[in-house]
């Protein structure tokens, strides 16, 4: 950090270090000065530091910088010295902007300069990588090096600024001027996703003041000063949106504004709201929104009738007439028609919000309001007296396609209204805030309400109709067009029809079911046979009832008992609904009476402020009437001193004087110097008129004698000129012939050195043409060169190349040739080993026969009385090698395993178990030795291998 005792030493120490080439370590200085706390202390200075500070910021384009300094120094001033901290955000704009403009200067081509899609993404790779390849930029390239790095730089100050200044209520005004300066910026240089980014930051910062509300020195939004700039930079965002052509931005700034005048509940100015209403045209006419187009028209129409004055009478007639055909190029019929329930829900939704946005209704409560349709507007354009203003043709044109029934001459009778329609426009000159109107732009709605209007009366009258029939009764659309036109409206139920290609003909019927006119026809002829019957035979009926009822009176009383249950039951619960009602009206009763006593009491508050409001609008009259008898004293003063000094005595009628009779006193009297002024002034008139005629008539002689003496000294001045021309001449003349016989000597020698000069000029001619000529010849021979080069370096490359993939092509078949062989190899390994290993099996299979049958052979040959209990060890055994299994026929063996399986196989026990163990029972008995009436171990040792 820099530690400096004072800061004029660290403004002079940075200048040094400007001076010197060091604009970073100044920066650096200056920022650590202005970040630490020892400069919140200096009071003087501060402005001046900030000034250098902002030029290195911008100098480097160092927006970072800038920002932290910026934010120090807002900590510092806000509460001290606003004004300060405007004149630094200001000169730092001002800075910014002058340097963009002299970068742009410096650049011839804009357009390719500034063809970035995004100001704040860093450099693209094929941009890098063109830098590292290329050798020499173009003009181009230098022309984005230039320009777009500033405008980047511009457009970070823009949005550090109003980062900086956000939601301050003492920084409103300069806020405001910078959104200005960026939408304008937008603007000027076409920055679409600048201009979103924009419209998104002041978004949030209304979103962050109303979150917060506890934060210091927010602004209120109640206050009409707050309120103006805010709802001025949403009209001017709404205007650049339109110009750019960003129409979901300019929406959702329509939405913005109506927000904004939702959270303080009042509206904006007329001339804003005539601006809200043409820009609502525009867009919903972008987005074939022709409803709410045209009720956004009517609201504009309603705000222009109201409230300009200057509004003329043709004005008013051009956009009474654009109301109308907006309103009749709406599709008269109803698109939710056979929607889900999910779609209405959505569509009374969009409607609502809609309605809101284009009535500007502040109370944002649905219930009661009515929905936006076609029939309610022309309804309403009939009731505000929207047709008294329109044209004759609109008129015409109106109670054709929605009064009159004409299906076979609807389209010729429209067809040269919409002509005479087409070219009627222009711009209202008494309304500025109006958009162009030009009625051409409603002539194909029109063509197709036509067509749907006559689809629909030709359906009332024909059931069938050619193709070529209708085709010519519709001038507009070819028929392709009018099948596809008639597919909407049949969807949305507004026709029935049907088209038969097969036979060229189109079908029509009734909206209605067939099956609606025979639903309840059998129920309604058997009600009116039996009402006839009963009319005709009434006593046979009687009397059959009566003989219906004896046989069968025990169930009517029966039935008469439960009746007069039930009727004792109802009258119970007549009963307890007569008490019920009683209680509820009492309550009803004693609800009235809070109900009539609250309004008593506010009547009775009503009468008391209205008391209050007489007294001091009495009050307040009383005030007026002596300040106005006070100003009638002094305007009687001034009449009297006017009086004194013109010689004259004030005279007044009446007793008490009155402001107004001395006013209508003091315009008498002007009134009367005035009249004595003009015959003061007609009086003068006629005595100049008559002393500038007789000035004149003595004149007249006296300009006619000098006329006269002029003409004659000019007669002799023009002689004597010409005689000293001729003079002139001659002697001219006369000099030209003595210089001309004395340049004749040097003419020979004059046509030598022409002669020598040409001859010398055609022999380098010659020369260079033969050099120039041979040049050309070496060229041409070093193109032929490099040419048969080229060819040949290119069938050897081919030559080679086929060379090389014949080498790779044998290459892989020697590899798969080596791998076929090494497969076929160890496939004949795998046979010989798996024969080897059956050989084996077999061999040890005799092996193992021949040993057993030689035990038992020796089993037999000794008796059972004469074997000891305890034989001695047996001579010869083989060890105990565990078995191995054989292997399969046909698999691979290991080398080991083959070892062990050619390993003679062991003696079975005494037993004859043949167990694998490496344990065998001591020599002499059973493996517990039997002796003492106890048994006892024995202990293990290995048995000699055989034959040792």
């Amino acid at each position: 950090m820099s530690n400096f005792a004072k800061p004029e030493n660290a403004l002079k120490r940075a200048e040094e270090l400007i001076n010197v080439g060091q604009k970073q370590d100044a920066l650096q200085s200056l920022h650590d000065l202005i970040t630490s706390k020892r400069y919140r202390a200096w009071q003087k200075t501060h402005e001046k530091i900030m000034f250098k500070y902002i030029e290195l910021c911008v100098d480097m384009r160092r927006g970072r910088f800038a920002k932290d300094g910026l934010i120090q120094y807002r900590i510092i001033c806000q509460q001290v010295n606003v004004s300060s901290l405007e004149e630094v955000i200001k000169h730092f704009m001002d800075l910014s902007t002058k340097k963009a403009e002299s970068a742009r200067s410096q650049a011839q081509a804009l357009e390719e300069a500034l063809d970035v899609d995004d100001l704040e993404a860093d450099n693209r790779p094929e941009d890098l990588m063109l830098s590292y390849v290329s050798g020499e930029k173009g003009k181009d390239r230098s022309d984005r090096e230039l320009v777009t790095p500033w405008f980047k730089f511009l457009w970070e100050t823009y949005r550090t600024v109003l980062e900086i200044l956000r939601n301050n209520s003492k920084l409103m005004a300069l806020y405001a001027d910078t959104a200005h300066r960026a939408f304008q910026f937008c603007k000027q240089y076409k920055r679409s996703t600048e201009f979103r980014r924009l419209c998104e930051i002041i978004r949030n910062h209304l979103a962050n003041l109303n979150k917060y509300r506890d934060q210091r020195d927010r602004p209120d939004l109640s206050a009409p000063e707050s309120m103006q700039f805010y709802l001025d930079t949403r009209f001017e965002q709404l205007k650049i949106a339109t110009e750019l052509e960003l129409w979901q931005e300019a929406f959702r700034s329509v939405e913005d504004i109506y927000g904004l005048t939702c959270m303080v509940k009042k509206m904006p100015k007329t001339s804003w709201m005539a601006v809200y209403y043409a820009k609502l045209t525009e867009i919903f006419w972008i987005s074939s929104s022709h409803l709410y187009h045209a009720y956004a028209w009517f609201k504009l129409f309603q705000l222009q009738k109201s409230f300009n004055k200057n509004l003329n009478q043709k004005d008013l007639q051009l956009i009474a007439s654009s109301v109308l055909l907006a309103a009749m190029s709406v599709p008269p019929y109803d698109h939710t028609r056979r929607a889900s329930h999910l779609e209405l829900e959505h569509e009374k939704e969009r409607n609502m919000r809609m309605s809101n946005l284009i009535g500007f209704n502040l109370d944002t409560k649905t219930e009661g309001r009515d929905m936006l349709s076609r029939s309610s507007l022309l309804s309403d354009l009939m009731s505000k007296g929207v047709m008294t203003y329109v044209t004759q043709e609109v008129k015409d044109l109106y109670h054709l396609l929605e009064h009159e029934f004409l299906p076979l001459d609807l389209a010729s009778k429209v067809q040269p209204l919409l002509a005479k329609i087409s070219n009627v426009g222009g711009k209202i000159s008494s309304a500025s805030s109006v958009p162009e109107v030009q009625l051409s732009q409603y002539v194909p709605a029109l063509e197709k309400l036509a067509t749907l209007r006559l689809l629909q009366q030709v359906s009332q009258v024909y059931q069938t109709m050619s193709i070529e029939s209708l085709a010519k009764m519709v001038p507009f659309f070819s028929f392709p067009a009018v099948e596809k036109l008639s597919v909407d409206a049949v969807k949305h139920d507004f026709v029935a029809m049907k088209v038969d290609h097969m036979k060229g003909a189109v079908i029509f019927s009734t909206l209605g079911l067939e099956s609606d006119g025979l639903r309840n026809h059998l129920g309604l002829f058997a009600e009116n046979l039996n009402r006839s019957r009963s009319m005709i035979y009434p006593s046979e009926r009687k009397i059959s009832k009566l003989g219906e009822m004896l046989p069968n009176l025990a169930e009517v009383v029966d039935k008469e008992h439960k009746r007069l249950l039930a009727r004792k039951s109802i009258i119970e619960k007549r009963k307890e609904e007569q008490e019920r009602h009683l209680l509820e009206r009492e309550r009803e009763e004693e609800s009235k009476r809070l109900k009539l006593q609250k309004i008593t009491e506010e009547a009775e508050q009503r009468r008391l402020a209205s008391e209050i409001e007489q007294r001091r609008n009495q009050r307040i009259l009383r005030e007026i009437e002596e300040r106005e008898l006070e100003e009638a004293q002094a305007l009687l003063q001034e009449a009297e001193k006017r009086g004194k000094k013109k010689g004259k005595k004030t005279v007044m009628d009446g007793e008490k004087v009155t402001k107004q009779s001395l006013m209508e006193l003091a315009h008498n009297e002007q009134l009367r110097e005035r009249q004595d002024m003009e015959k003061r002034l007609q009086k003068l008139g006629k005595t100049m008129d008559y002393l500038e005629r007789a000035k004149r008539e003595e004149a007249a002689p006296l300009i006619e004698a000098a006329f006269q003496r002029r003409l004659a000294e000019e007669k002799v001045l023009h002689e004597h000129e010409q005689q000293q021309e001729i003079e002139i001449s001659r002697q001219r003349h006369d000099g030209d012939l003595k210089e001309k016989n004395r340049l004749l000597r040097i003419l020979d020698s004059k046509i030598q050195f022409q002669n020598k000069v040409v001859k010398h000029r055609e022999a380098e001619y010659e020369r260079l043409r033969k050099e120039r000529h041979e040049r050309i010849e070496q060229i041409l021979q070093a193109r032929k060169e490099e040419r048969e080069s080229k060819r040949k370096m290119l069938f050897y490359l081919s030559v080679e190349e086929e060379r090389l993939k014949k080498l790779q092509e044998e290459e892989e078949a020697r590899k798969r040739e080596a791998a076929e062989r090494r497969k076929k190899e160890e496939a004949e390994h795998r046979a010989k080993m798996d024969e080897i290993a059956e050989k084996q099996r077999r061999r040890e299979q005799e092996v193992e026969e021949k040993r057993r049958s030689e035990l038992l052979a020796r089993s037999s040959e000794i008796p059972i009385a004469a074997r000891p209990l305890e034989t001695p060890a047996a001579p010869e055994v083989a060890p105990v090698v565990p078995a191995v299994a054989a292997p399969a026929p046909g698999k691979y063996v290991p080398r080991f395993r083959r070892a062990e399986a050619q390993a003679p196989p062991p003696e079975p026990d005494r037993w004859g178990s043949g167990r694998q163990d490496d344990r065998a029972p001591p020599p002499g008995g059973d493996r517990w030795r039997s002796g003492g009436g106890q048994r006892q171990p024995w202990t293990s040792s290995r048995i000699p291998p055989r034959g040792g």
